[in-house]
């Protein structure tokens, strides 16, 4: 989800007060991903629960390596690399900057230490500030690389929580990364209502000045039907009843794909459920905790999303349609700052608009990730990170209880495979022309 800079991105020099700004962001991100592994040990931040997953101690040396070898390496004269072996062990999926480490083989990498990876950090840190106070070229691309870096680190503080809860929710004592807030298991759902929206010809992707990946642009005309949209999203409580009425053991509900992993992986409900003598219970960032009936579902692939909608008689939206909805709406919600580290259940309102669209979970649509019309990844080793991707997987459009604040909008595209379900991901229906 990110593209390479190039001059035309930087025509003048950047104010002092825009350097301010740079910096302050650029850190205040750096320090959240050290503020999130305090509640870990070493031992937490070495283990790799699952090959899509990755140790933390790898994603805090990861997201500094990036700043290492795209910003650091490259435009800060005079600079020292902290360790040569690290670009083998913390290259992720860059084939033009060499070999590295297998993906499902990252949790062997027990060296070097997490007190040694925290160094790291800390060497590279000092290089940006030394790069920051220093004067930018106005033809280089320093300053899209630190915002790149910075969104890049925003992705990872996500993927960094999600792979803790997978595994602490391996691990048999069922460990708590943070304390919970009380939930109202009491709480009841508000009653979906559903909002109409007109077709017609639309624009869609991302213009303006402010921050996008390449895979969020160009901007281009789509046409849209006549759609109507669920204002809020599918709960645990919704989710019961698809479970009650078959929902897993009704072949005629499911893509043929999704009911072969069904019954190859014995699916009989979202992951993390578990059913115990003390009730329906969820595996959470806040330890074993009751299935809260009004929060949305969480965890749940894109087969189950589509078998779902169907058995509702409704559909998924495309990500076109959710995008249309989405323009205008604040891009507020429950995201990583509220700290609640869960789906929270839609607060009630009188305003005929989406809740939930950013926050809570991120949401499946319709959508396979493809190009859009005229789109050419950007040169260079930062453009591998997104457009070779674009193949058999899905859209998310929205933001999770684990997101950055401020990291998502109306045009983000995030995506992944239809059969994933280990991140904060749910949905909300559509329809047709209500």
């Amino acid at each position: 989800m990110a593209q390479d800079a190039s001059a035309e991105t930087m025509t003048t020099l950047p104010s002092a007060d825009a350097k301010t700004s740079l910096s302050h962001r650029l850190f205040e991100c750096r320090n959240l991903s050290l503020e999130l592994v305090v509640p870990l040990t070493p031992e937490d931040m070495t283990v790799q629960p699952m090959e899509d997953a990755s140790p933390t101690k790898w994603h805090l040396a990861h997201v500094t390596w990036f700043f290492e070898t795209f910003v650091l390496s490259k435009h800060l004269m005079g600079y020292r690399v902290f360790d040569e072996t690290f670009n083998y062990c913390f290259n992720s999926y860059y084939e033009a900057l060499g070999p590295r480490q297998p993906r499902p083989r990252r949790g062997v990498l027990t060296r070097p230490s997490a007190e040694r990876v925290v160094a790291y950090r800390a060497h590279v840190d000092e290089g940006l500030r030394k790069l920051l106070a220093s004067g930018f070229d106005p033809e280089s691309d320093v300053w899209r690389l630190i915002e790149i870096g910075i969104n890049h680190e925003q992705q990872h503080q996500e993927l960094l929580l999600t792979d803790i809860l997978s595994l602490f929710a391996s691990n048999p004592l069922r460990p708590s990364y943070a304390r919970p807030a009380p939930a109202d298991a009491g709480i009841a759902a508000d009653p979906v209502s559903w909002i109409a929206y007109e077709g017609g010809i639309r624009a869609v992707g991302h213009e303006g000045d402010g921050f996008s990946w390449d895979n969020e642009s160009p901007r281009h005309s789509v046409l849209i039907h006549p759609f109507g949209l669920a204002d809020r999203l599918v709960t645990n409580a919704e989710w019961q009843e698809f479970i009650r009425d078959g929902g897993y053991r009704t072949p005629s509900l499911w893509l043929a794909d999704g009911w072969a992993l069904v019954n190859r992986e014995q699916w009989q409900g979202p992951l993390y459920w578990e059913e115990r003598d003390d009730g329906l219970m969820q595996m959470t960032l806040h330890g074993l905790q009751p299935v809260e009936p009004a929060a949305p579902v969480c965890n749940v692939s894109y087969y189950e999303a589509d078998a779902f909608a169907r058995w509702a008689g409704k559909r998924l939206p495309t990500e076109f349609e959710w995008e249309i909805a989405a323009a205008g709406l604040p891009i507020t919600g429950n995201t990583l700052g509220s700290r609640a580290l869960r789906p929270l259940p839609a607060d009630p309102t009188g305003i005929r608009r989406p809740r939930q669209m950013f926050g809570d979970v991120w949401e499946w649509t319709a959508s396979s990730y493809l190009p859009y019309p005229g789109y050419r990844p950007p040169p260079g080793a930062v453009g591998e990170y997104n457009g070779k991707f674009m193949v058999s997987q899905h859209v998310l459009r929205g933001a999770s209880c684990a997101t950055p604040d401020g990291h998502s909008r109306a045009t983000y595209r995030n995506f992944f495979y239809p059969h994933q379900r280990w991140q904060f991901v749910g949905l909300r229906l559509a329809s047709e022309a209500v």
